[in-house]
């Protein structure tokens, strides 16, 4: 128990740092190639801060525990929210300025809506996985060319000081990419070994444990850019991140497991589905409130997050 404890651990910290790495060098190589600030933290830091469950949910999906595939994916989503969002506007109220963020909100809660109703047959299959990756690609185009007509100069300056111009040699770029899609790659095998040996020494079901210890964890790389942002200001790139890594978890990410192998429901119970959809759509009315998100309101997701992991364990 003490060694899957320390595999889990040292599993967490690889993806955790490979996807710190990933983030730093794909920005920067994007940032050269004149993409602009606004444009890369809407899609490329969305996708890097979600590599984590990319990594782990594909691995997962091929050796055949979907469990914790389905499990990783829904638990980062109501993590991203309650626990991330939840933390940021503790650390500091957040107001989202950007008019494209809260569009993208309706987005959210749509695929969420559309994932709880693939997910009514107890299967999502191969068929319906390639529909969520020619999803992922239509959104990640839209967003994309959406990001490149913003005109809001307050929203663009926030993202360009969050994401500053390279000054390392290219080459470092590259490297930091190549390091980074190795270590999330060992990081999700590592973690899915002692995950499986946790689930099996505690007699709990791999959705558990996908819901929380690995949800949790590979969702390490969206608290910290979003909390970091919240203090130095910069809601909109909080908010981007963890509404751009939310649409992406289920269109791309559960759409490539399902692609390699059939997604089965099993052990996902109809609470964890609603508290899936409750955390979609609870940004709903906060956005359209003065789009602000207040410290109360922060504490409020924390506790409803704590109230829900009690409910999964418990």
């Amino acid at each position: 128990m003490l060694v899957s404890s320390f595999l889990m651990l040292g599993g967490l910290l690889l993806l955790a740092t490979g996807a710190e790495a990933l983030v730093r060098g794909s920005s920067a190589l994007a940032l050269r190639f004149g993409v602009t600030p606004l444009v890369v933290g809407l899609t490329v830091v969305a996708f890097g801060t979600g590599s984590p469950e990319l990594f782990v949910s594909v691995q997962a999906a091929y050796k055949g525990e979907s469990g914790i595939a389905l499990g990783n994916i829904v638990g980062s989503n109501i993590s991203n929210v309650a626990l991330i969002l939840g933390l940021s506007a503790i650390a500091r109220p957040m107001r989202v300025r950007s008019e494209l963020i809260r569009r993208e909100v309706p987005v959210m809660i749509a695929v969420t809506v559309g994932l709880c109703l693939l997910l009514l047959d107890g299967l999502v299959s191969r068929l319906e996985g390639l529909v969520l990756v020619v999803g992922s690609i239509c959104y990640t185009t839209l967003a994309y060319i959406a990001a490149r007509r913003d005109r809001s100069p307050v929203v663009a300056e926030e993202f360009k000081e969050a994401l500053t111009e390279p000054r390392r040699a290219a080459w470092l770029d590259v490297l930091f990419v190549t390091v980074g899609f190795v270590l999330l790659l060992a990081g999700a095998n590592v973690l899915l070994i002692a995950a499986v040996a946790v689930a099996e020494r505690f007699g709990v079901t791999q959705v558990v444990i996908g819901l929380t210890i690995i949800a949790i964890g590979t969702s390490l790389p969206e608290l910290a850019t979003s909390v970091v942002a919240s203090v130095k200001r910069e809601p909109d790139v909080a908010f981007g991140n963890v509404i751009g890594s939310n649409i992406l978890n289920i269109l791309l990410i559960l759409g490539v497991a399902a692609l390699i192998r059939p997604i089965e429901t099993q052990g996902l119970r109809i609470f964890d589905i609603g508290a899936l959809v409750a955390s979609a759509l609870v940004l709903f009315p906060l956005m359209w409130r003065g789009r602000v998100l207040n410290r109360w309101e922060g504490a409020f997701l924390l506790g409803a997050y704590v109230a829900y992991l009690y409910s999964v364990v418990s």
